[in-house]
C-alpha cells in the first residue's frame, strides 16, 4: 500500500497521506513519496494546483520518531526534504511554484502545522486538534514553524504554542491565521478541492507570478520583491491569458486560461 496516494481531477492533483492506521504518522518513505508528489505538481504543466489531506479521520499524528529520528539525528533536518526537487515543508529544496490548498482534521501535530505553514490555504474540520509538541519532548521544530509562525501568526501568537506545547483547536487555529476556513466534520477535503479547482480555473502564468513574487517579498523584503515584480508583470502582460482575460471582460464571458 503506498503511503501517499495521488490522483488527478482534472488541472488539480490531489496528494493524500495513508498511513491510517498510524494516524498518518510520518516515516521515510512517506516524506520521500510526498516529496515526489510535490515533484509531479511541480513539474507537470498541466497541473495548476494541488490538494494535501490524509485518509482516515486525522491528518497526522507527527514524524514517526522510531524511524525518522535516527536519520535526522544522522543527517540533520534535511531528512525531511526527501531528496527531490521541491520541499513540502519549503525549506530544504524551494518549494513548488503552484498553490496548495491543504485540508486538515482531527490529530494534526508538529508537522502538520508546518506543512499547514508553508501551504497556501488551509481548510480545517471542526474536529481538528492542533500541538507543536517537541518542546515537551525536549527538542524543537524543525520542519519550519520557528520562522514562519512568528512572520505569519504573530509573534505571541506564535510562541504561545511554540514554547508551551499547548493543544488548541479550530477556533483558535482560525484566530491566529493558521487556517482559513473551518467547516463542519467530513467537509474539509472537499472544500479543499473546490477552492484548488477555482485556483485551477484562472490564468497560471498569474497564479503563479502571484505567488513568486508574495514569496520572494516574504523571503526578500519590498525592495527586492519591487524590483522582482517590475520584470515578472511584462511577462504576464504579454502573455496570451491576459489577452484572454482583456477579450472575456470585453465580451462579457467567462474566461478560457491556457497558461500561455
Amino acid at each position: 500500500m503506498t503511503t501517499v496516494t495521488v490522483e488527478r481531477e482534472g488541472a488539480v492533483l490531489l496528494m493524500g497521506i495513508n498511513r491510517p492506521e498510524k494516524r498518518n504518522a510520518f516515516n521515510l518513505e512517506t516524506i520521500e513519496a510526498l516529496a515526489t508528489a510535490y515533484e509531479q505538481l511541480g513539474d507537470d504543466p498541466s497541473l495548476r494546483a494541488g490538494v494535501l489531506f490524509a485518509h482516515g479521520d486525522h491528518f497526522s499524528a507527527g514524524l514517526d520518531l522510531a524511524e525518522v529520528g535516527p536519520a535526522v539525528a544522522e543527517k540533520g533536518p534535511h531528512a525531511l526534504g526527501g531528496g527531490k526537487k521541491y520541499d513540502p515543508f519549503g525549506l530544504w529544496a524551494p518549494p513548488v511554484p503552484k498553490p496548495v490548498v491543504m485540508a486538515v482534521s482531527g490529530i494534526s501535530f508538529t508537522l502538520t502545522i508546518e506543512l499547514a505553514l508553508a501551504s497556501d490555504v488551509v481548510i480545517a474540520s471542526k474536529t481538528v486538534r492542533f500541538r507543536q509538541l517537541e518542546i515537551a519532548r525536549g527538542i524543537m521544530p524543525f520542519g519550519g514553524a520557528t520562522m514562519r509562525a512568528p512572520a505569519r501568526l504573530g509573534w505571541g501568537n506564535a510562541m504561545r504554542f511554540l514554547l508551551t506545547g499547548e493543544e488548541f483547536g479550530a477556533d483558535e487555529a482560525l484566530r491566529i491565521g493558521l487556517v482559513q476556513e473551518v467547516v463542519e466534520p467530513g467537509q474539509h477535503v472537499e472544500r479543499a478541492r473546490a477552492l484548488a479547482q477555482l485556483i485551477a480555473k484562472q490564468a497560471p502564468i498569474g497564479v503563479q507570478g502571484t505567488l513568486s513574487n508574495a514569496r520572494r517579498f516574504e523571503a526578500h523584503g519590498q525592495v527586492d520583491a519591487t524590483t522582482h515584480l517590475v520584470g515578472l508583470l511584462a511577462k504576464v502582460m504579454a502573455s496570451e491569458d491576459a489577452a484572454e482575460g482583456m477579450t472575456s471582460f470585453i465580451e462579457r464571458r467567462e474566461a478560457v486560461f491556457k497558461g500561455q
